[in-house]
């Protein structure tokens, strides 16, 4: 039976920490469905679009990744595409907490959904969207938290502004 992993997040913009995630499950499960969330509540600084394609284009070498666009549940998400774990990555303990609470959540909701939490490599460990977007923010040095794919498409928006 293929196993279907799930790991959503709002990628504003999609980070190396990420993508590492995603190359960690790969390793685990058959297929991982990338969902990236509408999040209209957290202000993102890229519209759900512009994230998509990012999250496209940094995966885009990589077999058996998906990349869908979402504004329900997560765990109507999962269960519409067949996804019986979700993936949610843990930088530090100051993650742990938030990411329990929104595992026991998911769970109640769907006791067939698990969560794994999985960690990026110490090097990108330190790295979060957040701390992307006040660098962009100030034009600051991004090229080594972000994939290539990513930054050129960041690059390309320029003209527009980033605030």
């Amino acid at each position: 039976m293929k196993k279907t992993a799930l790991y959503p997040g709002t990628f504003d913009p999609i980070t190396n920490g990420h993508f590492d995630i995603i190359e960690r499950a790969l390793k685990l499960f058959d297929e991982v469905i990338v969902a990236v969330a509408g999040s209209a509540d957290k202000k993102p600084m890229f519209t759900l679009d512009e994230r998509i394609e990012m999250v496209r284009e940094a995966v885009k070498n990589l077999n058996n990744v998906t990349v869908v666009g979402f504004d329900n549940l997560t765990v109507e998400l999962a269960k519409a595409n067949n996804a019986t774990v979700l993936i949610r990555g843990l930088r530090a303990v100051s993650d742990f907490e938030y990411e329990l609470q929104l595992g026991y959540l998911n769970n109640s909701l769907d006791d067939t959904l698990e969560t794994v939490y999985l960690m990026p490599k110490l090097q990108n460990a330190f790295i979060s969207s957040s701390i992307v977007r006040n660098l962009l923010k100030f034009s600051a040095k991004t090229e080594h938290l972000l994939p290539k794919e990513v930054q050129e498409i960041i690059g390309s928006m320029k003209s527009c502004t980033l605030q």
